[in-house]
């Protein structure tokens, strides 16, 4: 070949050998690239939650959510990478503890919403989760750090943007800004005014549950009104100009549990219907010689009533007779302070300062409902009141 290539070198390196040459090295080259182009052409197919790669065969890889190691990974880098501290033990110390609550949200989190280990994932709830790193990195405060953590938990479960989701991203970002006075504070407007416990049918279930919900947070409440108005600051509720009776809100709750009893004469139980007097008229609890409408609130006797077979008439003299005799407010209070004499301490505290006008914000609302389940462990979804 090289003999040849010498003999004819002339001609070879002439301008018409070498666009002979050019022309079927070109050729050369497409049939090259179409039989690459065929031994490479496959068809695929893959599952649901699947992708494909294209490789000299099939090969499915199965996409998954981050795992439980992963995200602490993930969440520990984040915090480390963006929380700074001028000193060595400083730092040290602001780790253990982002570790510690990191630890302590990803377990409730398998235990209360598995599949929330997703959200975990969105750069939005890596931000809450940050929020909640750097706030207990700070102060170490175990109380602050289950409310953080019960907060978070209950962001897990909004995967998409809605109200509740920005409530409790604001609601994660002021609770740090509270004092344990104010998160009682919150804690007891909450369950007094935005609450009722329809379960409670005698003055002994109320002491109970003032014994649960009232009584542990009497200790933290203050009267000074630079605790209100660091909570309007805060955007937890506003100062308003009307306030409302203690007594006026167990009265508009359990109004069935604060009546004095009334008298009925011949003619008015006759008005009532034989077979339905049992239904809606029983002894008073307060004086059992005497009666009392049975029902614990206005609508609870609506909802009685207009299940019932009564006549328009009988509707219309039991609503009367519901509002017959009851107890005034300072009735209402004595009778409270005679079955759990420690709420003379709380009527006390209600009345002078601003915590009677104090009304809510969604803020607010989430923030006492995380201090409640805190405290006392279950209670009803938030979402009933923010929705």
């Amino acid at each position: 070949m090289i003999d040849y290539i010498i003999a004819n070198k002339t001609w070879i390196f002439s301008g018409i050998g070498i666009l002979v040459i050019t022309g079927i090295g070109s050729f050369i080259a497409i049939i090259f690239k179409r039989k690459k182009k065929n031994n490479s052409s496959q068809n695929q197919s893959s599952g649901n939650n699947s992708v494909n790669i294209q490789t000299n065969g099939n090969v499915t890889v199965n996409q998954t959510s981050a795992s439980y190691t992963e995200i602490r990974e993930i969440a520990l880098d984040v915090f480390k990478a963006n929380f700074m501290v001028s000193t060595g033990n400083s730092q040290k110390t602001a780790n253990k503890r982002a570790e510690h609550i990191t630890e302590e949200f990803l377990g409730r989190l398998q235990e209360e919403n598995p599949s929330g280990l997703g959200a975990a994932e969105e750069p939005d709830f890596q931000d809450a989760l940050f929020t909640v790193q750097k706030e207990y990195a700070k102060s170490g405060d175990a109380k602050l750090g289950d409310i953080l953590v019960d907060l978070l938990i209950n962001r897990s479960k909004e995967q998409h943007r809605s109200l509740i989701q920005l409530v409790l991203n604001e609601a994660i970002k002021t609770a740090p800004k509270l004092t344990q006075e104010q998160l009682a504070i919150l804690s007891v407007i909450f369950l007094l005014r935005y609450t009722a416990q329809l379960n409670i049918t005698c003055l002994e279930n109320l002491g109970d549950y003032l014994d649960k919900y009232i009584q542990q947070q009497i200790p933290h409440l203050n009267k000074g009104d630079a605790y209100y108005q660091h909570l309007q600051y805060a955007g937890c509720g506003n100062i308003e100009l009307g306030s409302v009776e203690l007594s006026r809100i167990w009265e508009s709750h359990y109004q069935g549990l604060f009546f004095k009893g009334f008298d009925l004469s011949l003619e008015e139980k006759t008005r009532i219907s034989e077979g339905s007097f049992s239904t809606f008229i029983i002894p008073c609890l307060n004086n059992p010689s005497k009666f009392q409408v049975n029902a614990l609130t206005q609508k609870n006797l609506e909802e009685k009533l207009s299940k019932s077979n009564l006549r328009e008439s009988e509707k219309t003299f039991i609503k009367e007779l519901f509002n017959r005799n009851k107890m005034s407010y300072d009735e209402i209070k004595t009778k409270i302070t005679e079955i759990r004499p420690y709420m003379s301490d709380f009527y006390n505290i209600w009345e002078k300062s601003s915590m009677k006008k104090f009304q809510l914000t969604s803020v607010g609302i989430a923030i006492g409902h995380a201090n409640i389940k805190k405290t006392n462990g279950e209670f009803t979804d938030l979402s009933i009141w923010i929705n």
